[in-house]
């Protein structure tokens, strides 16, 4: 076979996997340079990383229609500490953070497990995504009906530096408990939990997410797992604490053993980034979400609650050029 043939075949070959795929066979125009960013999300299982691909698909989408040339790609990450801290230490400030927004204070403000890093005032956001309830799964025959029966049993306490332990260690704290206080504490990851749970391993865990949740349905519906309400006098005290902790309720027959609504509490989910990401990069991603958002809306469950006007809220830093230059063209209005 010629070389010439062999050219044209890898040729034609690649022409038909890009359009199979649904991207562009040309290339860029002259002197229009490509900006990668990546989005880092959280556990497979979870809502980041479905919802970061989400985000990326509309970023592709923009690149396709030749509205700018960013490429976008995703990334299953220990979640929100750890983002923070991949914002902070990028040295081209191209990394994008799904963030909870009790993460979001503490990083901007020094406090909780960032008091030792200081507080960083080049930590920006561009928008909020969905809202996230601190969902606490027991086993039924555990006996555990409220947080309050949780001292004295097996408790996931979560991966170190995740949202979900930063969340539980504060509730922890209002309450005076430490990890003593359960007969076993464990250190799982998300994907580890239900599973966990359902071998008889430990009682309950805690999972910062919004809802649907692939884990939650699983442990429901392999070994009657049980969502359980987080309230109280002591809940309120530390929500008025705390005021980026909002009650939160998940729907009846949302999963399998949840006939009634489940009253608890949850931050929000926010995109956070450097404030050296390039303006144009922030405008773009922003736009991408805004023009496009009831599509975005039917990509993940989670998501279906957004509006414009909420995706504003649950921010504790201030927002990035790039985006405040969308919401005034847009008219939306920032506090």
């Amino acid at each position: 076979m010629s070389s010439k043939l062999v050219f044209n075949l890898l040729a034609c070959a690649v022409f038909l996997t890009l359009a199979f795929l649904g991207l562009p066979s040309e290339a860029p125009a002259q002197g229009d340079s490509q900006q990668f960013i990546t989005i880092g999300t959280g556990g497979l299982t979870g809502v980041y990383y479905p919802a970061g691909g989400a985000v990326c698909r509309l970023v592709e989408k923009g690149r396709r229609d030749k509205q700018h040339n960013i490429r976008c790609t995703v990334e299953s990450t220990g979640a929100s500490v750890f983002n923070v801290n991949t914002i902070r230490s990028d040295p081209d400030h191209v990394y994008l953070g799904i963030v909870q927004s009790d993460v979001q204070y503490q990083a901007y403000n020094g406090e909780g497990q960032f008091a030792d890093a200081g507080p960083d005032p080049d930590l920006r956001v561009l928008f909020s995504l969905q809202s996230e309830a601190f969902t606490l799964v027991a086993r039924q025959d555990a006996g555990i009906n409220s947080f309050d029966d949780l001292p004295g049993k097996r408790m996931n306490l979560g991966d170190p530096g995740s949202g979900n332990r930063n969340t539980l260690e504060l509730l922890m704290a209002e309450y005076g408990w430490t990890p003593s206080t359960y007969k076993l504490a464990t250190d799982l990851k998300p994907t580890e939990m239900a599973g966990a749970l359902c071998d008889n391993k430990i009682d309950a865990y805690v999972y910062v997410i919004g809802h649907p949740n692939g884990s939650i349905t699983e442990a429901s519906t392999t070994c009657d797992a049980h969502v359980v309400p987080v309230a109280g006098p002591k809940v309120d005290a530390f929500k008025e604490k705390y005021p980026f902790y909002p009650t939160a309720v998940i729907p009846a027959g949302m999963y399998r053993g949840t006939d009634s609504d489940v009253v608890t509490f949850g931050p929000r989910a926010t995109l956070m980034v450097h404030s050296e990401l390039p303006e144009e990069v922030a405008y773009q991603v922003t736009k991408a979400i805004f023009t496009n958002l009831d599509e975005f809306k039917t990509l993940h469950p989670a998501l279906s609650g957004l509006t414009p006007e909420n995706m504003l809220e649950g921010n504790s830093v201030p927002f990035h050029p790039g985006a405040l230059r969308y919401f005034e063209e847009a008219g939306l209005k920032v506090e």
